[in-house]
């Protein structure tokens, strides 16, 4: 059922096609940390019309498919006359949908700081600032970083609607040797077990860094 021949000869494609989709996941999930971590502390801060619009914001991105989001982004991009590669479309698009899930994570972390510390750090003197930078966010950022990394995960496979766009990453490079080959058995199972090769072992990652912080939280 699988051409190795067509995996030695195309093997420099699907690469490309690896280095670009890793490449779409890691900065889109650092968008979608980036804009996640700031929505959700916001979010907890309860601050009026600003908690209103990230909600707004949240609900959209949930509450439609991320393939509409990149092909929005892009075309409208290009009809407001902004210059913009598909590449960096992709990433603005994947990692604002990020955001919005990162926000949740981020809020959820921050709800999960037990109330007496706060308490405890009103007393101390601290301002609500102090008491959000120095007591919740160390907190917090131990109990959700697990949590990042299984977004990467999901990135990773996200990314793959990127090709929609005509951005050359893996799902995109499978479907140009396809198109070549006419082998459509060979290029799906190739570029289906490359996938699941680096989240199995972006996964492991994760799994292992959630040991050791729980390690280091225990003594």
């Amino acid at each position: 059922m699988i051409d190795i021949t067509i995996i030695q000869e195309y093997a420099p494609q699907f690469i490309a096609g690896i280095f670009l989709t890793l490449h779409i996941a890691i900065v889109s999930c650092c968008i979608g940390i980036i804009v996640g971590s700031f929505a959700g502390i916001l979010l907890s801060q309860r601050v009026g019309i600003v908690r209103w619009l990230i909600m707004g914001y949240v609900t959209i991105i949930r509450g439609t498919p991320m393939l509409i989001q990149v092909a929005a982004m892009y075309y409208m991009l290009k009809f407001a006359g902004y210059s913009i590669t598909a590449f960096w479309s992709a990433i603005i698009s994947i990692g604002l949908n990020s955001g919005a899930y990162m926000s949740q994570i981020v809020l959820t972390g921050i709800k999960s700081v037990a109330k007496g510390q706060l308490e405890a750090a009103k007393v101390l003197g601290f301002s609500r600032h102090q008491t959000m930078w120095y007591i919740v966010l160390p907190q917090a950022v131990r109990a959700v970083i697990p949590a990042f990394g299984n977004e990467l995960v999901t990135l990773v496979k996200d990314s793959s609607l990127a090709s929609t766009i005509g951005v050359y990453e893996l799902t995109k490079q499978g479907e140009i040797v396809m198109s070549q080959t006419f082998d459509a058995p060979t290029v799906y199972i190739v570029v289906g077990g490359i996938y699941l090769i680096i989240t199995t072992i972006l996964s492991l990652i994760v799994s292992w860094l959630d040991k050791k912080m729980q390690y280091h939280a225990q003594h």
